[in-house]
């Protein structure tokens, strides 16, 4: 008698699986859950984004999906046997998932896997888990960027070459325009859908209703990677860290957010720009910054959202901040502000839902850790307002790096800088009613004076930290110390 072949079991994909490599042929469930959109007030152009890329993807898979549009996951998925999951990307979406008794397979979409990770991090006993030595690490064992036991050019880390300030007196790189994608009749149901739900109160939309921007499909995030591989790969190391009011998107990839949506394996993005690399077509600097960024930097939050446990976004003040946000931030209100960094980083965010990753850091991040922003409340904002926000990417980013409230598991010191390092890497300064070479006075840069005064309130905290002992000592040394704390406190325009 011939035993029945068992019914294949129907996979549940997530919002951070939706491309090929999360599709092994068998049938699908996408689930469209309204409550996930109304948690928290969420910027449109990620609203948008996601609604987008999960409707395009149950066209592309027909008659193998279920597409269920409900209020919340319970209403698709109790009381079923026949789901599995692969792995997903948040501490709830796993709750939800292991509750049920789902059938889990192992998670995707990193260069390296968690039991890599995990046995990376078992052999460091009495090591920090240093993002550099687990970078160098993936590079030894995948043989990307290696000339056998030795990286290419002699060196594992060209970051010291991608620091180039912008040109002077220019309006932008020079690039040509990035590859946009064309919406669809797709977009226009998910643009009228929003404005219903916005209408009957189901979400609180924050930012401008622009075209999108972002790949919202496999083959668009294919055309957005071969777009920036032919036009601004070469320029992407030197101007990395660069900013110009008039061009927001630098020589950036724009591939963070399809990456994030499961739309584009981050092996096959690192293998496109290692090829032009030995094909003699794009500098070693360039395609090494983006090679860390992919397979060190994101990879290496991922696996610290996992090992620093769930609780680490929430138990962590090391610098007692608590300060709510300000209405500018969460209105994204650049008119209030009269900073012109924090003013055109804020109006980017409100058009596009993105800034890149030294506007986060040194302009958003330094302003909210000078001025002691409630750590928990700006990790939630930053996934909420930037269309590549994931509850996994933000944790080590903001409580970690951005803002040391962790005390120094993820960072060495706090990433605090007064107004020189912007006028350096910027012409914001030039255009500003502020002077980032003065800290007292109706002049006073905000984020110079304001630097002083973040020193001058978290010193007891940090004065151990060897690595903040010259700026300390410059604090002891300030003459106008008083003048310029009291002057910060009282501060009203920024």
């Amino acid at each position: 008698m011939t035993t029945p072949t068992p019914a294949p079991r129907t996979r549940w994909i997530f919002a951070g699986q939706l491309g090929p490599i999360f599709d092994d042929g068998g049938p699908m469930m996408i689930v469209e859950a309204r409550s996930v959109f109304g948690r928290r007030p969420m910027h449109r152009a990620k609203a948008h984004l996601l609604l987008s890329a999960m409707r395009h993807r149950a066209a592309e898979l027909g008659d193998r999906v279920e597409y269920l549009r409900v209020d919340r996951y319970s209403e698709a998925v109790d009381g079923r046997d026949d789901l599995e999951v692969i792995d997903p990307t948040s501490w709830s979406a796993r709750r939800i998932v292991r509750d049920r008794g789902i059938h889990i397979l192992p998670s995707r979409g990193f260069v390296t896997s968690e039991t890599d990770f995990a046995a990376w991090a078992d052999s460091r006993v009495g090591k920090r888990l240093l993002l550099e030595d687990f970078y160098r690490g993936v590079r030894e064992r995948t043989g990307i960027l290696m000339r056998g036991d030795q990286p290419e050019g002699g060196k594992f880390n060209y970051d010291h070459d991608n620091r180039t300030p912008p040109p002077k007196n220019a309006p932008g790189l020079g690039l040509p325009d990035p590859w946009w994608p064309v919406e669809d009749e797709i977009d226009d149901e998910v643009r009228a859908d929003l404005d219903r739900w916005q209408r009957d109160g189901v979400v609180q939309l924050v930012g401008d209703d622009g075209p999108r921007r972002f790949a919202a499909t496999a083959a668009e995030a294919e055309r957005a990677l071969a777009d920036f591989v032919e036009v601004r790969l070469n320029d992407f190391g030197p101007f990395e860290d660069a900013m110009l009011t008039g061009d927001w998107t630098m020589a950036h990839s724009l591939l963070s957010a399809p990456m994030n949506l499961g739309l584009l394996d981050p092996l096959q993005a690192i293998d496109t720009v290692v090829a032009e690399y030995h094909a003699g077509r794009a500098p070693l600097p360039s395609v090494e910054g983006f090679v860390r960024q992919i397979m060190g930097w994101r990879d290496y939050v991922w696996h610290l959202y996992w090992h620093l446990g769930e609780g680490y976004r929430t138990s962590n003040n090391a610098l007692d901040a608590h300060t709510p946000l300000p209405e500018a931030f969460r209105l994204l209100d650049a008119a209030a502000i009269r900073s012109n960094c924090l003013s055109q980083t804020i109006d980017g965010m409100r058009t596009h839902g993105w800034a890149h990753h030294i506007q986060r850091l040194m302009v958003l991040g330094n302003w909210a850790l000078q001025h002691g922003y409630d750590p928990v409340e700006l990790n939630d904002w930053f996934v909420d307002m930037f269309v590549d926000g994931t509850p996994w990417v933000m944790p080590a980013n903001v409580i970690g790096m951005s803002q040391h409230a962790d005390g120094g598991i993820v960072a060495t010191k706090p990433y605090a800088s007064g107004g020189a390092y912007i006028d350096r890497m910027s012409d914001y300064c030039g255009g500003c009613v502020f002077n980032p070479k003065v800290r007292l006075g109706e002049e006073a840069c905000p984020f110079t004076a304001g630097y002083w005064a973040f020193l001058d309130r978290v010193e007891p905290r940090i004065r151990h930290n060897h690595r903040m002992a010259q700026p300390l000592s410059g604090l002891r040394r300030l003459a106008d110390r008083e003048a310029v704390v009291d002057q910060e406190r009282h501060r009203e325009e920024w």
